[in-house]
């Protein structure tokens, strides 16, 4: 019989439970992206899970974001204060990512409303997302590369709001 792991061993996933996360946050925005360039080939009626999906995503980001704003974060800053810098550009980051989320949500809302879709229209949705591509993929990077380690190192609980298993499950 094996034993129990210690509560030692479940905080030291943090970090690669992050890396997880975000895994799947970048495969669903690839996912939304050439959902949305399927249907700008195909022009017509927005699919109605193309919005769905939108807003899965968007909602999806938005409470990941919000957990680590929340909770995990201010957790970070306390048992590593030199810290402090890297995770309040983080912070600001994703008041960006945000900002392009609403934009694309609106964009997307207001597809399909002709036969064709207004050259214009598809410039900005597709800058848009290429935007919000890099800003992501930038900062997933970025938080990686500065809080695995961290995260990993903890030798005690987090908050229960770090809970980002939540946003791995499909």
């Amino acid at each position: 019989m094996s034993a129990l792991p210690e509560p030692t061993d479940r905080v030291r996933a943090f970090g690669n439970q992050l890396v997880d996360v975000h895994l799947h946050l970048r495969e669903e925005l690839a996912r939304l992206r050439a959902d949305v360039a399927a249907h700008l080939a195909a022009g017509g009626e927005r699919p109605r899970e193309l919005r769905a999906h939108c807003l899965a995503f968007c909602t999806a980001l938005t409470r990941h974001h919000t957990a680590e704003d929340e909770g995990v974060f201010p957790a970070l800053a306390r048992r590593h204060p030199e810290l402090r810098p890297v995770l309040d550009e983080l912070s600001r980051d994703h008041e960006q990512v945000t900002e392009l989320l609403t934009a694309v949500r609106k964009l997307v809302d207001g597809l399909g409303t002709g036969p064709e879709p207004d050259p214009a229209e598809v410039r900005r949705i597709r800058g848009e997302l290429d935007g919000l591509v890099a800003l992501v993929e930038s900062h997933f990077t970025f938080e990686e590369r500065k809080l695995v380690t961290a995260l990993n190192a903890l030798d005690d609980p987090l908050p229960e709001d770090f809970a980002l298993r939540d946003l791995t499950e499909r």
